[in-house]
C-alpha cells in the first residue's frame, strides 16, 4: 500500500512540474498583466513553437503554434533597429497599471525589459515598435482573441 501511494506521489509531482515547464523554457518572452481589472498575457517562444495564454475580461485562452522563419527574423530585425537592449526603464514607481516585459534569452538583442515603471521617453517610440511586433504575431496566430 505504501509503495503505490509513493508512485502515486510521485507521478502527481513529475505532471505538476513538466506542466510548468513551458512558462520556464523559452527563447523569447512577451508578458502583459496588472491593471484594475487584471489581464494576463504571455508569449512564450522556443526555436518556431510558440505558446500563447491570455486571461481576463471573462476570457481565456490557450493556444499552440508555429512561429514561421520569417516572422522570427522580423521579430529579430526588429529588436535590433529599435535597439532593444539600449532601451532604459524609467524607475518611477505606478500602481494598478498594465505592465509589459520582455525577455530575450539568446542572439545579440539578449536582455530583459518592462515598462512597469514607464520607458524613459526616448525610447517610448522603439518600446511601441517592439511592442507592436509581438502584438502582430499574436494577432495573425491566435484564433478567438477579440
Amino acid at each position: 500500500m505504501k509503495r503505490i501511494i509513493g508512485i502515486l506521489f510521485t507521478a502527481i509531482v513529475l505532471i505538476s512540474c513538466n506542466s510548468q515547464k513551458v512558462y520556464s523554457d523559452f527563447d523569447i518572452s512577451y508578458s502583459k498583466s496588472g491593471g484594475y481589472a487584471p489581464i494576463y498575457e504571455n508569449l512564450l517562444i522556443k526555436g518556431n513553437n510558440a505558446h500563447y495564454s491570455y486571461e481576463g475580461q471573462e476570457k481565456k485562452i490557450k493556444q499552440d503554434f508555429k512561429i514561421s522563419n520569417e516572422d522570427l527574423k522580423n521579430l529579430e530585425n526588429v529588436l535590433s533597429q529599435n535597439n532593444f537592449r539600449k532601451i532604459q526603464e524609467d524607475h518611477k514607481k505606478l500602481y494598478d497599471n498594465v505592465a509589459i516585459s520582455i525577455n530575450v534569452k539568446k542572439g545579440a538583442n539578449e536582455g530583459s525589459k518592462s515598462d512597469a515603471s514607464l520607458i524613459m521617453p526616448n525610447y517610448k517610440t522603439n518600446w511601441e515598435n517592439i511592442t507592436s511586433a509581438f502584438q502582430q504575431i499574436i494577432s495573425n496566430n491566435v484564433k478567438n482573441k477579440k
